[in-house]
């Protein structure tokens, strides 16, 4: 959609009421005035990131592979930065699982590019933590954590497993252990052998992807600030608050609202996902599951059963992954009109818990 804004804005064609209300929703923006002003900034942020990732990664690929390296440094920034995870080699980045610059330039690109346009221009913007947005510092510290934690989790839980970590030197380790914690988050690239992790460590990746990356941003998932409205939200509770306060700032009902119809369409999706899987393929449960789950999040990474799927099974992994990178922006797009009832009931009382 942003790009159909650029073309229509090149060719002097001007983007009419309904376009601008779509955009709007798509680009979580309140104001419709400068959705093309918006449209140009994440055209010039996508360049420049991508420009700089492959004059990096040139340094690498060039001196080893020559010239055809240059196309490669190109084509990994483009994927890095739009979380596609699709790489030029059968083993992914694993060549390069102790290359400084590897682990530095291609995890900074997916991050950039899983933050969002809209965080990454008001930080370029402001340069001030406190004039920050609230969707900005949510996603900032949101996404600190989640790094932290992922990489952390996965050193601990795949240490000493010969088929991953147990192999490789201890600081090849900490850099596989830092890319392979953040590249859950729908990047879909590795630098270790994914099947061979741990069931516990598969199962922290599958969390990881099924999060994903930010909202406006070129990741897929839940988004992170849907998980920490959610913590939010069940924090509100038990303190028996009726509105969520974070960073000096409330959230009412209807974000709270949004984010678990959000999260329960994308569990039920998943959760239908694995149980189709699990009807048409004898393979072990956590390779079913994990397969769906990065389906969903649009991440690309896999513990080996996709090339052993049959047309059916390729045909529902294809169909998550549609519903998964479209599906939440249509279903929030939905849930952001308003219909006041014409009949209102009186209340009712049942008992949770």
């Amino acid at each position: 959609m942003t790009f159909a804004v650029l073309l229509l804005g090149a060719l002097g064609i001007p983007v009419g009421m309904p376009q601008r209300l779509i955009l709007r929703e798509d680009l979580n923006q309140t104001s419709l005035s400068n959705l093309t002003y918006i449209a140009r900034m994440i055209l010039i942020i996508a360049l420049a990131c991508e420009t700089v990732g492959a004059t990096f990664m040139a340094l690498i690929f060039v001196p080893e592979f020559g010239w055809i390296g240059l196309w490669q440094a190109v084509f990994h920034s483009i994927s890095a930065f739009n979380n596609a995870g699709f790489a030029l080699h059968p083993d992914s980045l694993s060549q390069w699982v102790g290359n400084p610059i590897v682990n530095l330039v291609i995890p900074a690109l997916f991050i950039l590019g899983g933050l969002g346009f809209i965080v990454v221009g008001d930080v370029y913007k402001t340069r001030n933590w406190r004039k920050l947005t609230l969707h900005s510092k949510l996603m900032l510290v949101g996404t600190a954590f989640l790094i932290v934690w992922g990489s952390v989790m996965f050193g601990l839980l795949e240490w000493r497993n010969p088929e991953t970590l147990g192999q490789l030197g201890t600081i090849d380790k900490l850099w596989a252990s830092w890319f392979q914690g953040v590249t859950p988050r729908t990047a879909g690239f590795n630098t270790v052998n994914t099947g061979g992790m741990h069931d516990s460590t598969s199962l922290l990746t599958m969390t990881l992807m099924l999060v994903g990356g930010g909202s406006t941003s070129t990741a897929g998932g839940i988004k992170v600030t849907t998980l920490f409205v959610l913590l939010l939200a069940t924090v509100a509770f038990f303190r028996r608050q009726t509105t969520l306060h974070v960073f000096g700032r409330s959230l009412g009902v209807d974000e709270v609202m949004k984010v678990l119809a959000l999260t329960i369409i994308s569990m039920l999706l998943v959760l239908t996902g694995i149980f189709l899987m699990a009807i048409n393929h004898d393979g072990q449960f956590i390779d079913l599951a994990f397969e769906v789950t990065s389906a969903f999040g649009t991440v690309g990474l896999s513990r080996g059963i996709t090339g052993e799927l049959d047309g059916t099974g390729r045909v529902i992994i294809m169909t998550i992954m549609f519903v998964g990178r479209v599906g939440p922006l249509a279903i929030g797009f939905f849930l952001a009109t308003r219909s006041v009832p014409k009949v209102k009931y009186p209340a009712g009382q049942i008992y949770l818990g």
